[in-house]
């Protein structure tokens, strides 16, 4: 895994325990991203603000991890958000 990747939205499936279970990280509002880092078999997925500080992180034991999957930001957008506010 990348550690700085950066999206719109990460999926992340999870065993626990004879089911997988499904969690979703989304960037709620424009300018935000969500960003995953890899850090002592965890796997943190952060949404952030444009200026860098995290609005709410989810923890995952990276054994557990069956999948992670980013959703990333359209470019075109981001140009869009970033030229519409002053």
């Amino acid at each position: 895994m990348n550690p700085d990747m950066k999206g719109d939205r990460v999926e992340i499936v999870i065993d626990a325990g004879g089911s997988p279970r499904t969690y979703e990280v989304v960037a709620t509002r424009a300018g935000r991203r969500v960003e995953v880092a890899t850090r002592r078999g965890l796997v943190e997925v952060s949404e952030v603000t444009r200026s860098g500080t995290a609005v709410r992180t989810a923890r995952f034991m990276s054994s557990r991890i069956l999948a992670l999957v980013e959703h990333p930001a359209d470019e075109d957008s981001a140009i869009r958000h970033s030229t519409d506010e002053p």
